[in-house]
């Protein structure tokens, strides 16, 4: 399956859907920085730069599914809750719009869990009103082994005409949730309960605990596996170059493990 990759970053989303088993026929990405990263990774497939001006005919290949995190700040909590009607977040409506005019198989989108109370219901009426279905899971990166919540919306949207089961996708996802859950103990959430210490994790359905000599090896899917709960890294990275860009690109990035899980789930709902 070929992926239209929208608000790309530094290719999270594009990481775990490979790791699904699609392809990745373009990205757009209108950070510089971040550009680098997806032309050093991904140096065969073009990347677009404005999402506003990009459209279907600027594709060389047929698309299956458009993936993508639109921008958070008018939606989250930090911000003012602008929500869609702000300049950022309201670029939503130019994702809508590559769906309307593509028509992929799938739309995969992802935002801060506040959307689901500055917008979602905007979301599911465009989508509803271009002839697209859609389910959502609220999935944190504590459920795929991370050290810290960063709880986050995923909507998979289809076409009605496909006539699709709903609650499909749901299931197939919740079949395939991984075994690896950080307990309430060592998981940053909010600021007051951020730790920076070596904790004692859990894995689920286990009374194990793994703590700091358990490998930092990416976490596949359906096998237990814990994150460190710091990289062994010193605190103040000298010299190292572009450092405030780096840690922009990885703060904004999605988790490739999750896009992973949905990916999988569509996939072997696809061979059905």
């Amino acid at each position: 399956m070929r992926v239209l990759d929208l608000f790309s970053g530094i290719g999270g989303f594009s990481l775990g859907l490979e790791r699904a088993g699609m392809r990745t026929v373009a990205f757009c990405e209108i950070d510089p920085h971040a550009r680098k990263v997806l032309n050093k990774h991904w140096p065969d497939v073009p990347v677009f730069t404005d999402v506003s001006t990009l459209s279907k005919d600027d594709l060389n290949e047929q698309i299956d599914v458009i993936a993508g995190g639109f921008p958070c700040q008018d939606i989250s909590t930090a911000g003012r809750g602008a929500g869609l009607s702000g300049s950022r977040s309201g670029l939503w409506f130019e994702f809508h719009r590559l769906i309307k005019e593509i028509q992929p198989r799938y739309a995969l989108i992802e935002n801060v869990s506040a959307l689901r109370g500055r917008g979602l219901d905007q979301v599911l009426w465009s989508l509803s009103e271009i002839g697209y279905d859609a389910e959502w899971h609220c999935i944190p990166a504590s459920a795929v082994g991370a050290p810290h919540r960063r709880d986050r919306i995923w909507i998979v949207a289809y076409p009605q005409s496909e006539g699709r089961t709903r609650g499909g996708f749901s299931v197939g996802v919740e079949e395939r949730q991984p075994l690896a859950f950080n307990n309430g103990k060592t998981v940053a959430d909010t600021p007051s309960q951020r730790q920076q210490g070596q904790g004692q994790l859990v894995q689920r359905g286990s009374e194990t605990p793994h703590g700091e000599g358990q490998a930092n090896k990416p976490l596949p899917i359906r096998v237990g596996g814990i994150w460190t709960t710091e990289p062994d890294v010193g605190r103040v990275a000298n010299g190292v170059p572009n450092r405030s860009h780096r840690l922009k690109q990885l703060g904004n990035a999605v988790v490739p493990q999750i896009p992973e899980l949905i990916g999988r789930a569509i996939m072997e709902y696809e061979r059905a």
